[in-house]
């Protein structure tokens, strides 16, 4: 349960037979499958390592996740935001916040958290910010974010019986892809789109294999609906507010009939809107703890965008290796051209 096979080193290679605590993994990583030529977010540089089947920065592995497996302590009413890289982490997180808190933070004022603080400030990344020890000191419920791939979390959370909910968002993977790409090359200026396109399907990315994480989240979903919500950002851009709705409901605070009358709903769909967003002072000219400019975390947006960067061969090569992956496991994504 709380253990991990080491994965295989190179395709076709062996697993290792070593077998460690996830809260112990530290003391591994120079056993570890090591991939460098995925640029890193953050102000320094941190090569992927293969554990349990994804590639995760090494910083993480260092740091955050040993946090997360021996010093994290959910409670029941804690709703955690998962999600892949790039994959409307941001707008989910607006939304999740805004909703979870608006008895306390009506969307109708003017001097609402999020018009002061980017998403990534509202709901943090516990593989990530648990160090600074914020988490104890929030009033619950809690929201946290995770790029973590379901395996990967702690039993506390996913075990039967924790009280956790669990809200996944997954995109298609082309736009994930691309999107990730263009994020990636604000750090990395000559990282191409071919380049990026190579690992991607090779699943040497950061939570890569992109297919893998989302299949594993969308399976607990399956298993377990009452914790686990499973959301399609394709989805959520046709209907926002009836998507919103849901995910309020699952997370315990439901919209009353006078609140939707009210125009509760719409006020959080407008306020946690992209454009809406991109507008705030904070985002224009911010900066986060990575030392990333909060303007990269806001671009279109949208789906297909994919085509106007990849050649219908990429895409078809990309689609033929997720669908190979998924094959026999009952899941496809809702593709967005």
């Amino acid at each position: 349960m709380a253990s991990n096979r080491l994965s295989e080193e190179a395709e076709g290679a062996s697993p290792s037979p070593v077998t460690v605590p996830h809260a112990k993994v530290a003391g591994i990583i120079p056993l570890l499958p090591l991939e460098t030529r995925w640029p890193s977010v953050t102000r320094d540089p941190s090569p992927l390592r293969q554990y349990n089947g994804f590639w995760i920065p090494e910083m993480i592995l260092k740091g955050g996740f040993t946090a997360v497996h021996s010093c994290f302590e959910p409670r029941p009413s804690d709703v955690f935001l998962s999600s892949f890289p790039k994959s409307g982490t941001t707008w989910l997180k607006a939304l999740a916040f805004a909703a979870l808190k608006r008895s306390t933070h009506p969307p109708f004022e003017g001097d609402h958290p999020l018009r002061h603080w980017n998403p990534h400030d509202c709901v943090k990344f516990f593989e990530l910010d648990l160090s600074a020890g914020e988490f104890e000191a929030l009033p619950s419920p809690r929201v946290v974010a995770t790029h973590l791939p379901y395996s990967l979390l702690p039993d506390s959370i996913t075990r039967e019986g924790s009280g956790c909910r669990i809200v996944y968002v997954c995109r298609d993977p082309r736009d994930a892809l691309v999107s990730f790409w263009l994020f990636m090359r604000k750090v990395s200026p000559s990282f191409t789109i071919q380049e990026a396109f190579d690992l991607f399907c090779q699943g040497r990315c950061t939570g890569g294999p992109q297919w893998l994480h989302v299949l594993q989240y969308w399976e607990a979903s399956v298993r377990r609906p009452d914790s686990v919500l499973f959301l399609r950002y394709e989805e959520m851009l046709r209907e926002p507010e009836s998507h919103l709705k849901k995910l309020a409901e699952f997370m315990g605070c439901g919209f009353s009939k006078e609140e939707e009358e009210a125009g509760v709903v719409s006020a959080i769909v407008e306020l946690c809107s992209l454009g809406k967003l991109k507008e705030m002072e904070v985002n224009r000219n911010g900066v986060n703890n990575w030392g990333t400019k909060n303007e990269t975390f806001f671009r279109k947006g949208v789906a297909g965008d994919w085509s106007n960067h990849m050649t219908p061969e990429m895409a078809q090569r990309l689609d033929r290796i997720v669908e190979d992956a998924l094959q026999g496991t009952g899941f496809t994504f809702a593709t967005s051209a």
